[in-house]
């Protein structure tokens, strides 16, 4: 056998390479900021530790160490089943069948005509108002991950958008201002809704539960929130787990609008 047969690379080999590379990116990104990727660390030293144990010919302890390595595979699953569970959600909850995936892709007919657009005036109109009275609020805007199953923990609607509904909603002493609401296309479909905290230990402790709530939902769907503080007064707009800047509302209704394709 030739020694440099492993140069002789495929295009096959290429696609495999890369397929691996993508995966071990999106499992990094899962886990960035969370306990998890301590736990992985501590699963990788506790490997290199039972390999140096075999070579030192330290059979006890080798033995040892090598029966739990031996069901690795179940601890994993035990370890990180969080981070499974966020990764199969992901999945799962993908709209792969939208229409407006499909035309997002495929755009070469002008076939969204009758999708009713965002009235993102009105949103941020009433997002300016609740900050300079300090009013919480957590917009979620659905994109092509399907909400059904969060839409399931709060109070379905059909309500088209305006910047008077917006404050109504959200009015401290409004039945319907505890928790998040769910806009698609230019309609509240959800009210009250219960969102997933994320997890990250690279959240500034200055935010609360709001904000924990925003990103986690952003973390575990393609959905972008807009979050008003109650505290502060400030608007963040939080996309892929993360705060996204912007300096004035104009700025942020290009975002916006850049991110919802309007």
């Amino acid at each position: 056998m030739n020694k440099f047969d492993f140069l002789n690379i495929t295009f096959i080999d290429i696609v495999d390479m890369f397929l691996v590379a993508l995966l071990l990116f999106y499992a990094y990104r899962l886990v960035k900021g969370t306990v998890a990727i301590n736990i992985f660390l501590g699963i990788v030293i506790f490997y290199v530790i039972w390999k140096l144990t075999d070579i030192l010919n330290l059979d006890v302890l080798s033995n040892i160490l090598g029966k739990f390595i031996s069901v690795g595979f179940f601890a994993l699953i035990v370890v990180f089943q969080q981070e499974i569970r966020k990764f199969l959600l992901l999945i799962g909850s993908t709209n792969f069948g939208s229409r407006r995936n499909v035309i997002r892709y495929f755009n070469f007919l002008n076939q969204d005509q009758g999708l009713l657009k965002l009235d993102l005036t009105s949103i941020l109109s009433a997002c300016n108002k609740m900050a300079n009275e300090k009013t919480g609020a957590i917009i979620v805007f659905e994109r092509e991950n399907s909400l059904e199953f969060l839409k399931n923990t709060g109070d379905e609607a059909n309500i088209e958008i305006s910047a008077q509904i917006l404050e109504t909603i959200f009015f401290k002493n409004s039945p319907l201002h505890d928790g998040a609401i769910i806009v698609k296309n230019n309609f509240i479909k959800a009210t009250r809704v219960v969102l997933p905290v994320s997890e990250s230990t690279s959240i500034p402790t200055r935010f609360g539960l709001r904000h924990r709530a925003a990103i986690g939902v952003s973390e575990k769907t393609d959905a972008v929130v807009l979050v008003i503080s109650e505290q502060t007064g400030k608007i963040s707009y939080i996309k892929d787990g993360e705060f996204c800047k912007f300096k004035n509302i104009e700025e942020l209704r290009r975002i916006l609008t850049d991110d919802l394709s309007l």
